[in-house]
């Protein structure tokens, strides 16, 4: 029912009402020659579009009314005229005027997938990102972008969260950073607890769904996530954003630029502040960071510094609730909980994580520019944990003699580190002719990481901080990719993408298993290419084939020297058909990704005893994804996605601990569905605008039953849930500030219990086959409310 509820909206969005049409061309005014994507819109109204080819733009605005005209480009000067809707057309041209300074974010065009790129994308501007941005991590802020599910341990979207693209979970994800690696190198996930706020100096973020173009750092194994923060100011800022919510939730954030300085430097900061209790017990959360800019920016040469850090401090709400606690102690965390009932009060997950990024962009010409760039991220921290009874032998230490006796265990409190470095460099040059464009690039980087546990306290006197473990591990990364665009005619393009990537991954032991060494080469060949073709200037279809490779991580080596994971495939088919007026936005795409040899949990026991994942030959994804967009007469604006998708593993074999024999049982499956893959997705967003400067939002998700493994058993299932937010955005005219806005968002309205997350453990008993599980439960009706005040 509510699949056909999501498809309805999707099909009232080609309503179309009765306006004003605003149509014209924009051009270069020192050469006449017309300017491709530039953004013509009008604020007020989320009215606009991009110029095409031919520099002509059209769109629809309500038909009575004084609204303000705003066209803005990159690299020139913005415009802005007030048009007076009669409900008739009007035709307005402009010329726009280069600055006169090179501030092109070169290391993202490289990167990214440009406007008719055959790949399925989304962004998100800065502007979207505001709305919502009231304390939560990133992750929640793209939850209502196509195919995505999120997930907050703490259940509030404050603290560790997690995302999924297509049913592929972060460690598939590929993240940059103004095209600098983010991912670890060694989990190949992303922690954005290690980067509280970076949303509030984010200018722009795109999803990639796919394989997507060639990045730099991880391989992209389900998405590509590109965020970008050299956004150019050239007027002074300040700002202050403030934010309160449920369970003692607070944000404080401020932002300050000093825009163009002897119109060549620019220095730009922000500074903030997050902190929450959690939604589950002693789920809370302290974050801190900052974010630093500096550049030098002149006609052909733009030098940039960022420095940025985020310090986190949460309570560890890592476990899951069991089932038999979900519905009467829904919130319960077990963390730190000791025999006699009561926590350990410093059960806690404590990391800082430091940013260094030097940019180097030149203009050669006006058809070619490089950039190179050197980083180094530095990252150190722990989670500290209270343990009983752990027998001395587990750490290297003879069982002490107390009173003439020896004693075998202990209660102790132990911390589990990670001292890392990770620093390179990557570079691209970029050629933009009448036909062919390309971009050359690449990067190399590498990866120190040390891993070691000591204990800090004891029952019995030990020595202080004695270290029961000390393994290092070292990886080094190198990639190298040439793109190109070729226009066969105007509306017909080819793309071609080519990546070599090498990888060399040294492990020297493991904590359970200090003696395995493990020492790895990969070389991967990455091929990408598509077809676009305009059919008029409303519509365009495209289609695209690309080969993604991606080595094992951490986690996965520790199956054994003779059990040593093989690097996974994934052969990816895309294709979309998109119309866009100035008023509608439709986008439909398929896609089919078949993976060879892909990760996955099977339940079977490793050389030490550990569940880790395993290859498997044949499994797939295939599914399509409809998104649009429309306004809805003079007050509404509607904008829904929908995506279906059919998730197999083909051929798996299931092993389970039979606890009656000692042994494991092995069940095969034909094909079932792969874990955490709902088979729907959808969401939508109905805003009205009743008076000026107000925006009311509705805003709903719904996401279908996840399996918790790969058996497609019912019991070890996440029910599917439907929620809904209602959020408001209100300018306040007032004469003292550049800008007074307030927000307010209530989300889950209808109190709806939900989890998104969880996990399962298998096992026989007594001839019947049971399941334990553990779910991260999100909270129920709760509130955010900020002010922004800009100056």
């Amino acid at each position: 029912m509510r699949q056909f509820l999501f498809l309805l909206l999707l099909c009232s969005l080609s309503t179309v009402h009765a306006q004003t049409v605003l149509t014209g061309v924009v051009t270069n005014k020192s050469n006449g020659k017309p300017l491709e994507g530039v953004s013509v819109s009008i604020p007020s109204t989320n009215a606009g579009m991009h110029t095409n080819a031919n520099g002509q733009y059209r769109f629809t605005i309500p038909s009575k009314g004084q609204y303000t005209l705003q066209v803005s480009y990159l690299g020139y000067k913005q415009l802005t005229t007030n048009i007076n809707a009669t409900g008739n057309t009007i035709q307005t041209d402009f010329s726009l005027e280069e600055t006169g300074l090179f501030v092109k974010p070169v290391e993202i065009s490289s990167l990214r997938v440009g406007e008719h790129a055959p790949f399925t994308q989304s962004t998100l501007t800065a502007e979207e990102i505001k709305k919502q941005n009231l304390g939560q991590d990133l992750p929640l802020l793209l939850n209502q972008l196509p195919g995505v599910v999120t997930n907050s341990d703490a259940g509030t979207g404050i603290g560790y969260t997690g995302i999924r693209v297509r049913g592929s979970d972060i460690t598939r994800i590929n993240v940059t950073a103004n095209g600098i690696p983010i991912n670890d190198a060694e989990s190949q996930g992303t922690f954005f607890v290690n980067m509280p706020d970076f949303a509030s100096s984010v200018s722009s973020i795109q999803l990639q769904r796919g394989v997507g173009t060639s990045t730099n750092g991880a391989g992209a194994f389900g998405a590509s996530l590109n965020l970008s923060t050299n956004d150019f100011r050239d007027k002074a800022y300040a700002e202050v954003n403030s934010s309160v919510g449920s369970y003692n939730s607070w944000k404080n954030t401020v932002k300050v630029g000093s825009g163009l300085i002897n119109n060549h430097f620019t220095i730009d900061a922000r500074l903030s502040k997050i902190s929450s209790d959690g939604y589950m017990d002693r789920a809370s959360s302290d974050l801190k960071s900052f974010y630093t800019s500096a550049a030098y920016i002149s006609k052909n040469t733009a030098i940039r510094l960022n420095v940025f850090s985020g310090k986190e401090k949460t309570y560890q709400a890592w476990n899951g609730v069991p089932l038999d606690s979900l519905k009467t102690h829904r919130t319960y965390n077990s963390a730190g909980q000791k025999s006699d009932g009561t926590y350990y009060d410093n059960e806690t997950d404590n990391y800082q994580q430091d940013h260094y990024q030097l940019f180097l962009n030149q203009s050669l010409s006006s058809k070619l520019d490089f950039n190179v760039a050197a980083h180094y991220t530095r990252g150190r921290g722990y989670y500290e944990q209270y343990r009983e009874q752990e027998a001395f032998a587990d750490y290297g230490i003879t069982d002490p003699v107390i009173n003439g006796a020896p004693v075998t265990h202990t209660d102790l409190i132990r911390q589990l580190w990670l001292d890392n470095h990770f620093y390179g460099g990557i570079f691209s040059v970029n050629y933009k002719g009448d036909k062919l464009s390309w971009s050359l690039g690449g990067g190399w980087n590498r990866y120190e990481g040390g891993h070691y546990g000591k204990i800090i306290w004891a029952q019995y006197p030990i020595d202080k901080d004695h270290k029961y473990y000390d393994n290092d591990a070292f990886k080094r990364d190198l990639n190298v990719y040439w793109k190109g665009q070729y226009k066969i005619t105007s509306a017909l393009r080819l793309f071609a993408d080519l990546q070599y990537r090498t990888v060399q991954y040294n492990i020297d032991g493991f904590d359970k298993n200090p003696s395995l060494i493990q020492h790895n080469d990969y070389n991967f060949f990455n091929p990408k290419a598509g077809i676009s073709y305009t059919l008029n200037d409303r519509q365009e279809v495209y289609a695209s084939f690309a080969v993604g490779n991606k080595e094992p991580n951490r986690d996965d080596f520790e199956a054994g020297v003779n059990n040593t994971p093989k690097h996974e495939t994934l052969r990816d088919v895309e294709a979309g058909y998109t119309y866009r007026t100035g008023n509608i936005v439709l986008q439909a795409n398929a896609y089919y990704m078949n993976y060879k040899n892909q990760l996955v949990q099977t339940g079977k026991l490793n050389d030490v005893g550990a569940y880790t994942r395993t290859n498997i030959p044949k499994s797939y994804r295939a599914g399509i994804e409809l998104q649009g967009s429309t306004r809805l007469g003079r007050l509404f604006t509607l904008s829904a996605n929908a995506a279906f998708s059919r998730n197999k593993v083909q051929n798996f074999q299931y092993f389970i601990d039979n606890f009656d024999t000692g042994a494991q049982d092995t069940v095969v499956y034909n094909s079932t569905n792969i874990a955490f893959s709902p088979s729907f997705v959808g969401g939508y967003n109905l805003s009205a605008r009743p008076v000026k400067n107000l925006e009311v939002s509705l805003i709903g998700k719904y996401v279908s039953r996840q399996y918790l493994d790969n058996s497609e058993v019912k019991e070890r299932s996440l029910d599917g849930y439907y929620t809904n937010d209602l959020r408001f955005n209100y300018i306040i005219p007032q004469p003292l500030f550049k800008e007074l806005g307030i927000q307010f968002v209530l989300n889950n309205i209808w109190n709806k219990k939900y989890a998104p997350n969880g996990w399962t453990y298998a096992f026989k008993e007594e001839g019947v086959e049971k399941s334990s599980n553990g779910y991260y439960p999100m909270a129920g009706t709760n509130f955010f409310a900020g002010i922004n005040i800009a100056f």
